[in-house]
């Protein structure tokens, strides 16, 4: 059985390594993506015209109009001193092809004041890599490898390290395996607690070959727990319409949302939209008033593949909302207004809040400052733990080979 799970563990590590290289290093620095962000591009993000900020479904209109091969699919309505208006938009479909616009940008930056736009650019734009591109680009790859479209459908590279997860969380399970020792019959508990204790220690005057394999295996243990949690939310955030959510909803009361009930058009035909972000602001705004909800009205996004408005409730101050899982949203149909239903964080039932934990134990964000810092730490030791992993191997490779050269060598002294 052992030898079983060393063989298992060896060729999955193998298999997972480079992404877990690749996704761990990019997960250490995304922890911190929109501060960072900030930094490197304070011409986008910082505006300085005195006076009062234009309403922001005011300067979406203006957006569309002035970049008419695109339209307006979320932006915020907070106005925060100093700070730029952002919006996200898609291109359109031309209609003399029916195939969609190619404008190189999906952000817009503009002076809340002037209107004036700052700057534009593609958000995990792969070249050219530039200040204003960085942070998107790793974002990117840290969970879905840039990995392009093909027949039609534009997330493999998720769906790939969804898999990549999922090995992931079952190899984590025959690692904590592996680091046991094996039982003796009639030995006690404590005794066998004594021989199980080298796993967890260091030595780091036993030399580089000994090192190396200690912090595979006692940094693989100290963090186990950690590690689990961060390969299962990958599973379950990469894979969550494909898998995870069907799964939860046959073994357990789950929630649907209204996007989960939709079937998506496809990316290449979007829905056009019947009402605007001025109605469903009109509506978004009733509706929250007849449940009694007190946040202003934050955010507008049109999922356009679903036909799907969401209006977020929140203040400028709440960023992520309560532990990273987002803000009161409603939902409203596209074409006729009809409201779709809720979402409250941290409410339903206790799958519900399963499903809602994901992200924000994934992120770290449910521990606040702490959680991020923490997550950027295992995002290097999950690097190490996989470089290290390689070494093992490749070290026990280059041993078998000499020991097969000596027998060669030996066998040829003795018959000579």
């Amino acid at each position: 059985m052992r030898t079983i799970m060393l063989k298992l563990h060896r060729y999955l590590g193998l298999g997972v390594a480079l992404f877990l290289v690749i996704t761990g290093l990019t997960g250490a620095v995304v922890s911190w993506d929109h501060e960072l962000d900030e930094w490197l591009n304070p011409h986008l993000f910082e505006a300085s015209t005195p006076g009062t900020p234009q309403p922001a479904l005011a300067l979406a209109a203006q957006v569309e109009a002035t970049f008419p091969q695109v339209e307006v699919t979320y932006f915020e309505l907070h106005d925060e001193p100093g700070h730029a208006r952002y919006f996200w938009v898609e291109p359109r479909v031309d209609p003399t092809t029916g195939d969609l616009y190619r404008p190189g940008f999906n952000q817009v930056y503009l002076d809340p004041v002037s209107g004036d736009v700052q700057g534009k650019r593609e958000w995990g734009a792969v070249w050219p890599i530039t200040s204003e591109t960085v942070m998107s680009f790793l974002y990117k790859l840290h969970f879905s490898l840039h990995i392009p479209e093909i027949d039609g459908i534009d997330h493999w590279g998720i769906w790939m390290l969804g898999i990549v997860a999922l090995l992931w969380t079952f190899d984590s399970f025959i690692g904590f395996y592996l680091t046991l020792p094996r039982g003796k019959a009639g030995e006690e508990r404590r005794a066998w607690l004594r021989r199980w204790k080298p796993a967890w220690q260091i030595r780091r005057a036993a030399g580089a070959d000994r090192l190396n394999f200690d912090l595979h295996r006692a940094v693989g243990l100290w963090t186990w727990m950690l590690l689990f949690v961060i390969a299962f939310t990958a599973f379950s955030l990469n894979l969550y319409r494909e898998v995870f959510f069907p799964v939860m909803s046959l073994v357990s009361d789950v929630t649907p949302s209204p996007l989960d009930q939709r079937t998506p058009n496809d990316h290449h035909a979007p829905i056009a939209a019947t009402l605007t972000f001025a109605d469903i602001a009109e509506l978004a705004g009733q509706k929250a008033g007849s449940l009694g909800w007190s946040e202003p009205l934050g955010s507008l996004w049109y999922a356009r593949e679903f036909g799907i408005y969401r209006a977020e409730f929140f203040t400028a101050e709440e960023g992520h909302g309560a532990g990273g899982v987002g803000h009161k949203a409603l939902y409203f149909d596209a074409g006729d207004g009809r409201y779709l239903g809720d979402f409250i964080p941290w409410e339903g039932t206790a799958a519900d809040l399963f499903v809602q934990a994901q992200f924000p134990l994934h992120s770290g964000r449910i521990l606040g400052l702490p959680g991020r810092i923490l997550i950027s730490v295992m995002g290097i030791v999950i690097a190490m733990l996989s470089i290290t992993g390689v070494i093992i191997w490749w070290r026990k490779v280059v041993a078998r080979e000499r020991r097969a050269t000596q027998r060669v060598l030996s066998a040829g002294s003795s018959s000579g």
